[in-house]
């Protein structure tokens, strides 16, 4: 007799697949994980948000100025000339409300994904179908290990969660 079967021939409860969701948040490591890279992101643009708000444009177009004189670059022309004059306090506040946008949003995303809320599955599983298409983009253009890897991991927290939504249909 096998190790897997009870001595009715049924399986044991180590073999046996989970018949109902555990809703237990202890019980998904994964979505820990991603919660803790969500938190992280949210944090880190939250920053970046009041960083905005706090030094204004000018020490931007001041720091922008530097890099043109450090690269030689045209300061008439270009790109970096385009941002010298786009920079204006109201596209600095604007900036700085996508960011903080951005930051609530994965921060609540993070909460509830640690928390095994289905609604943050949901919201992941959309926000990575989103940056895919942009990293397949990415990966066409610039083929290389690091576009590989942004790719593999993407994939593999859209299956993460999509595994936990199927989950929780049974």
């Amino acid at each position: 007799m096998s190790e897997a079967t009870e001595p009715g021939g049924g399986e044991t409860d180590a073999t046996r697949p989970p018949s109902r969701y555990n809703p237990s948040p202890r019980a998904h490591p994964g979505l820990h994980a991603i919660a803790l890279v969500e938190i992280g992101k949210g944090l880190l643009a939250l920053l970046a948000a009041s960083g905005l708000e706090i030094l204004g444009p000018e020490p931007l177009r001041r720091w922008i100025h530097e890099l043109i004189m450090r690269f030689q670059l045209d300061p008439a022309h270009g790109a970096a000339a385009w941002l010298v004059n786009a920079i204006n306090p109201g596209g600095v506040h604007l900036a700085a409300a996508v960011a903080a946008f951005y930051g609530i949003m994965h921060v609540l995303e993070g909460w509830g994904l640690w928390r095994a809320k289905a609604w943050a599955s949901w919201l992941g599983c959309v926000t990575v179908a989103l940056y895919l298409p942009f990293d397949l983009f990415a990966l066409a253009r610039h083929p290389g290990w690091l576009s590989v890897v942004v790719v593999a991991v993407n994939l593999l927290v859209l299956w993460v969660l999509a595994r936990d939504l199927m989950m929780r249909r049974r």
